[in-house]
């Protein structure tokens, strides 16, 4: 397991990770630390428990309605996937439909 030394809100704190991991959970440090300093601009200090806590309560927010605008994305996709399904099988139906009307248009030619 990987030690990677992080900063929040200017004071740094030793993280434990998976090794091969350790350049994500910093960049997840720096997303969550800007998240804490934007917090702590609005609010002021609140000290460290509460600032992390409005912290994580922010990105929480903005990771539920990521997952709620992806959910809308994938039911929109579903939708046209099934209308684009339903297209081609009336397409394919016309252009069989066609061929046939050919072919008894060329058997009478034939036959003629």
């Amino acid at each position: 397991m990987a030690q990677i030394q992080i900063e929040v809100n200017g004071r740094p704190y030793a993280v434990g990770c998976e090794d091969g991991q350790e350049a994500h959970l910093m960049e997840l440090a720096r997303l969550f630390d800007r998240q804490v300093r934007h917090v702590s601009a609005d609010m002021g200090q609140l000290g460290d428990t509460r600032l992390f806590l409005m912290g994580a309560l922010l990105l929480a927010d903005e990771l539920a309605d990521a997952k709620s605008r992806l959910a809308a994305l994938q039911a929109e996709l579903a939708r046209q996937q099934s209308e684009r399904a339903r297209l081609e099988s009336r397409a394919v139906a016309a252009l069989e439909g066609a061929a046939k009307k050919i072919e008894k248009l060329a058997a009478d030619d034939l036959a003629a």
